[in-house]
C-alpha cells in the first residue's frame, strides 16, 4: 500500500480531524523534544484503537503509543510510520458502585484524583500530581510518595496485538499507553483485546507484563476506599506542595531520570558524583533535584542521551552503582 492509500486508510478509520501528518513530537511530550511523527492519529474509540493497529499491521508500518509524553524521550529525527495518542481524546474517568473507578488510557492521573475526591473515594492521591495519563501509569507502575498503581489496580483492559510476546488467547477486553510495537507478518492473525487481572499484569518496580510483552492499555479499573473529601483534599495539597517545593516542574522534563537502585536514590548518588548542575547543549542536570534531567530551552535528544550517559558514566565510577534510565528513551 503507498503513502496515499496508507493516509485514507488511517483517515477512513478516525476521521481526517483525527490524523495529523509530520507532527512535532516536541509539542506532544512534556520534555519538549522530537521530531515529526508521520502520522500522529488521534483514535476516539477502542474499535479505532484495534483498527489502527490492524492496519499498521497488515502493511508492516511501524507503530506505537503515546499518552501525554511525560515519561518519553522522542528523537530528534522524528518517528516512522504511526504514533497514536491516546490522551484527551480518550480520557473518560467512570465512578462505579463499590468504590470502584473506572477510566480510560488517556485520562490524567490529575483528573481520575479529582473524580475519586468528588466521589469520596481515597487512595489514588499519590498519583494526583504525577504528570501522566492512567496508561502510562499502568504500564510503568507508576509510583509516588509511598504508593503506586498496583496498590489501587484491579484490572486492566488491554489490546494483544496477536504478535506480542506471550499474547493470551480469548477474553474481551483491553490495555494501554506509553507502550509501542512494530507490526512483523506478513498476513497478520487477529488482535484480541482481554481483561487482565491485577495478578496477570504482573506489576514490578516500573514494570509490567504489558510493557514487557507490548499490550496497548485501554482501561483500568481501580479499587479505592470512601474517606471524607476535605481529608483526601488534605492530603493531595500536601503532596503537590512537597512535590512543587521539591521538583523542578518550572521546566520542561519528562520526570525522574533514572529508577531507584536498590538500597539508593538515584539523586544523592548524582550529587555524590559531582553532577548536579552539569550540561550538555540544552541538557541540564537539575539544580533544583538532581534525579531529573531537564530542558533549559533548546536541548536535543541528543544533548539528554550523552547527559545521561555522563552521570551514568560518572556515577559508576564514584559509586559503583549503575543507574538505569526511568525515561523511556524512543528510537
Amino acid at each position: 500500500m503507498d503513502h496515499a492509500t496508507f493516509d485514507a486508510a488511517l483517515r477512513a478509520i478516525v476521521g481526517t480531524e483525527s490524523v495529523l501528518s509530520d507532527e512535532p513530537l516536541a509539542a506532544h511530550t512534556t520534555f519538549r523534544i522530537g521530531g515529526p511523527a508521520q502520522w500522529l492519529v488521534l483514535p476516539r474509540t477502542e474499535s479505532e484503537v484495534a483498527a489502527v493497529v490492524a492496519l499498521c499491521r497488515a502493511h508492516d508500518v511501524p507503530w506505537r503509543v503515546l499518552g501525554l509524553g511525560s515519561n518519553v524521550l522522542a528523537p530528534d529525527g522524528g518517528l516512522p510510520g504511526v504514533t497514536l495518542k491516546l490522551a484527551e481524546n480518550f480520557s473518560a474517568v467512570e465512578v462505579l458502585s463499590g468504590g470502584l473507578v473506572r477510566a480510560q488510557a488517556g485520562a490524567t492521573n490529575e483528573a481520575v484524583a479529582e473524580a475519586a475526591l468528588a466521589a469520596g473515594l481515597a487512595g489514588y492521591e499519590f498519583a494526583s500530581g504525577i504528570p501522566g495519563t492512567v496508561g502510562g501509569a499502568a504500564i510503568m507502575n507508576a509510583g509516588a510518595y509511598d504508593g503506586q498503581f498496583s496498590d489501587v489496580a484491579v484490572e486492566v483492559r488491554c489490546l494483544v496485538p496477536a504478535n506480542a510476546a506471550g499474547a493470551p488467547t480469548g477474553g474481551d477486553s483491553a490495555s494501554d499507553v506509553d507502550s509501542g510495537g512494530n507490526s512483523s507478518s506478513e498476513e497478520a492473525a487477529p488482535d484480541a483485546i482481554v481483561t487482565l487481572s491485577a495478578a496477570e499484569a504482573a506489576w514490578g518496580y516500573r514494570t509490567s507484563r504489558m510493557m514487557r510483552e507490548g499490550l496497548v492499555v485501554l482501561s483500568a479499573t481501580l479499587q479505592l476506599a470512601p474517606d471524607s473529601p476535605a481529608a483526601i483534599r488534605a492530603r493531595m495539597d500536601d503532596l503537590r506542595e512537597r512535590r512543587a517545593s521539591k521538583q523542578p516542574l518550572e521546566m520542561p522534563s519528562a520526570g525522574s531520570t533514572f529508577k531507584r537502585p536498590e538500597g539508593h536514590f538515584a539523586g544523592a548518588l548524582i550529587q555524590e558524583a559531582g553532577c548536579q548542575g552539569a550540561s550538555v547543549g540544552g541538557a541540564q542536570v537539575s539544580t533544583k533535584h538532581a534525579g531529573f534531567v531537564v530542558n533549559t530551552g533548546d536541548a536535543t535528544a541528543a544533548d539528554v542521551l550523552a547527559l545521561i550517559a555522563e552521570v551514568q558514566r560518572r556515577v559508576h565510577e564514584v559509586s559503583g552503582v549503575t543507574l538505569e534510565p526511568e525515561v523511556r528513551l524512543w528510537e
